[in-house]
């Protein structure tokens, strides 16, 4: 029987992807733009690739995909889509930064040419033009959406990338804990396992902050529940891990298994709280329950529902201490095309945003990137609501786009025991951090396979300077916690993390301050230093804020790395924090290093604040006292800041904490106060003050606080020109000054 026209029309643009039928209802929906960046040397950002962190010419193969997808083993140097996508694009050269953030959900691809690249396009072009361009061109093409575009323009990169966190969000102040160590594995398998793990800790002398439980812990996969023969005391449990200031993280994902009886589901069915396919049924797919229903999180009463299963009387067993970890939620569907969702399922569409002639719902193909967002939204509106608004969350994501920061950290994916992937966490990090993103980590020692000895000691040296700092495995890999390597190894990476510890303090204050001013805390050199033309392409080290240089030892067998130190015109001094030696910026140079060493460098004019004492938890050291370290620039001069409140409330927002500032010169170090009207009642104090790059040692030195004045000892060492000041006792909870005489 012959098809009608309108027939014809409706099915002219469907197409078939292996034995998955997209019915593209609205045609070709299409859109693309062509962007330049003069004066730019490089491009940067469109997260997450598993490749450098200045993007290449794409002229010679495929361009680069922005499409969240479930991807196991994914490949490495690929343009490949993963699990994030961020549709931000940053241009740098030595005049200028511009930034671009294409404001689509839809699948992407993204062309770059750089005309220094030297390929056929760019050659025609410098012939044409006479000469050499400093230029690249861009071109975004999406399958559906308008174009909606926002455009950043700055003298140098840390101002395109301010205004890209002005119009997205930075992150908001994370619990302390979140930033301490984290040890996951897919599964421990039941309450005794979750006992042995965390004593081993205590038993082998290693901090931990959190044990994760991955999908093993519900009843049949069935969320917010409990396996009750594996896990018939989850409330015991978890206060059992918090008398010792641990938490638990549990995995919550936003597949439903379909099952008769379970909550979640009838409520789901009765209310209309599921994605729809094609037909408006309920969309039915496959994940780890088997048969499987997707919440729409863009209905707000799905949200509303969800966020409330996070109460601690709907949620059984979990307490303020429990915390979640958001997966497969770009979303996966193991049955599903490319193993996520239809495009032609339907989400609900605001009945305000509708309009005359078109359906009032969205498609998946419009907001595919969005989903793992909304469900993350959710899950954080659900965190906060849990507590009457006293406690921050911390949520895991593995699903990424712009605006994820407002949420939750993220993590690289399942990546593997092989080198080549703890050298792409760097990049991939550095990009997601330029993006939003610096709450970012991979999971230490590789999440399929299994690391051997020296690649788990290097990933633990690595992950201790990334901000979530994890080690996770797959279920079917041979367990490997600290203590079951040998007593070399596991003493390096109890060194490692103590490292970590010891700096927790600096890294709280690093996330306070990009709360407030946005910028990355993990940083491309080229931000501090945007004249400098050999830090554009540098992805193998980084910055920790403006005050440490960090550049992983990501290579089997090595007795040297490479290190560029930059500041050269500005005679930056770099001091090892080993040895307090000084080196001055003059580009690369090669560093010694053993099993043991890491290079990493502070910036001379900066002062670290460090806790040098061991504890099994962040929580314990919250009042320990403190070493400042100061590195000094050439005029002797230094300054740094530190952030204090008490690691877990809201009570911030009402000035309830301590933001200081410290400076050094010759005659006189300081401690104020950057708001007077804010105040917290530590009670932790200064131990020690460690002064390197010293030429002229003072004769004396007095504290002055409260109204007293306190003579000081002091050390100098003069081998590496360290002066060292032990118990000041100075207090932190009021401003103080330390004058020297000569």
């Amino acid at each position: 029987m012959a098809l009608s026209r309108q027939q014809e029309e409706e099915g002219a643009w469907s197409e078939n992807f292996k034995s998955h039928h997209d019915s593209k209802p609205r045609g070709n929906e299409a859109i693309s733009l062509d962007i330049a960046f003069p004066d730019a040397d490089h491009v940067y950002g469109i997260p997450e690739h598993t490749d450098n962190f200045y993007l290449k010419t794409t002229t010679s193969g495929e361009p680069y995909r922005l499409y969240n997808l479930d991807v196991f083993e994914y490949e490495l140097d690929s343009r490949m889509a993963i699990y994030g996508a961020i549709p931000v694009l940053y241009s740098h050269g030595p005049k200028r930064s511009a930034g671009v953030f294409w404001h689509n959900a839809a699948e992407t691809w993204v062309d770059v040419v750089n005309y220094a690249d030297g390929t056929v396009v760019s050659s025609l072009v410098n012939l044409v033009t006479g000469g050499h361009q400093r230029r690249v061109d861009a071109r975004f093409m999406s399958e559906a959406g308008v174009i909606d575009v926002f455009v950043f323009l700055g003298d140098k990169p840390a101002d395109v990338f301010r205004q890209y966190t002005a119009l997205t969000g930075a992150a908001p102040l994370p619990p302390r804990f979140s930033l301490a160590y984290h040890q996951s594995r897919w599964n421990y398998v039941d309450e005794p396992d979750v006992r042995a793990v965390d004593d081993g800790f205590d038993a082998h002398d290693i901090p931990a902050d959190a044990i994760w439980l991955d999908i093993e812990y519900t009843d049949r996969k069935k969320y917010f529940t409990w396996d009750m023969e594996k896990f018939p005391h989850p409330a015991e449990m978890v206060a059992n891990l918090t008398a010792k200031g641990r938490k638990l993280i549990v995995i919550i994902d936003p597949h439903i298994k379909r099952e008769a009886g379970y909550f979640v589901h009838e409520d789901a069915t009765e209310q209309g709280l599921y994605v729809k396919d094609k037909d408006g049924k309920d969309y039915e797919g496959w994940c780890w329950p088997g048969s499987s229903s997707y919440l729409d999180f863009f209905n707000p009463e799905v949200v509303k529902y969800y966020a409330e299963r996070f109460q601690f009387n709907n949620f059984p067993g979990t307490s303020k201490d429990v915390h979640i970890w958001n997966d497969m939620n770009e979303p996966s569907v193991f049955n599903g095309p490319e193993i996520t969702m239809p495009k032609d399922c339907r989400h609900y569409k605001a009945p305000q945003d509708g309009q005359d002639g078109i359906a009032a719902f969205w498609e998946h193909r419009h907001v595919h990137n969005e989903y793992g967002l909304r469900h993350i939204s959710g899950t954080h509106q659900g965190m906060i609501d849990r507590s009457n608004g006293k406690y921050r969350p911390f949520i895991l994501t593995r699903s990424v786009f712009a605006g994820t920061q407002r949420y939750a950290a993220v993590w690289t994916g399942d990546n593997a025991a092989e080198w080549g992937f703890l050298q792409a966490s760097v990049p991939m990090c550095i990009s997601l951090a330029v993006s939003g993103i610096s709450f970012c980590g991979s999971d230490v020692g590789g999440f399929f396979k299994y690391p051997e000895a020296e690649l788990m000691t290097r990933w633990y040296q690595a992950g201790a300077y990334q901000a979530f700092f994890r080690a996770h495995s797959h279920i079917e890999t041979k367990r490997r916690e600290p203590w079951l390597y040998d007593a070399a190894t596991t003493a390096r990476i109890r060194d490692a993390v103590r490292r970590r510890y010891a700096l927790l303090d600096f890294w709280y204050t690093l996330f306070y301050e990009h709360s407030i001013d946005g910028l990355p805390v993990m940083r491309p050199l080229f931000q501090e230093y945007p004249k400098e033309q050999e830090t554009y392409t540098i992805d193998n080290e980084y910055l920790l804020g403006d005050k440490l240089l960090v550049r992983p030892v990501m290579e089997a067998g090595v007795t040297s790395v490479k290190v560029y130190l930059p500041g050269k015109e500005s005679q930056t001094i770099w001091y090892d924090v080993d040895s307090y030696h000084a080196y001055p910026a003059n580009g690369y140079m090669n560093v010694d290093v053993n099993i043991a060493k890491v290079p990493v460098f502070q910036r001379g004019g900066s002062i670290v604040p460090r806790k040098e004492r061991v504890r099994r938890a962040a929580a314990l050291m919250a009042h320990d006292p403190y070493t400042l370290v100061v590195a000094l620039d050439p005029q002797a001069k230094a300054e740094g800041s530190l952030y204090i409140d008490d690691g877990e409330t809201y009570d911030y927002v009402s000035n309830k904490f301590i933001y200081a500032k410290i400076t050094y010169e010759p005659a006189v170090m300081k401690y104020t106060f950057v708001n007077e009207n804010a105040s917290y009642p530590t009670r932790s104090w200064v131990e020690r003050v460690v002064i390197a790059g010293i030429k002229t040692p003072p004769k004396s030195a007095k504290l002055s606080q409260g109204g007293k004045q306190i003579p000081l000892q002091m050390t100098l060492h003069r081998g590496n020109n360290v002066l060292v000041i032990r118990k000041p006792s100075a207090s932190m909870a009021s401003p103080w000054e330390i004058h020297f005489t000569y």
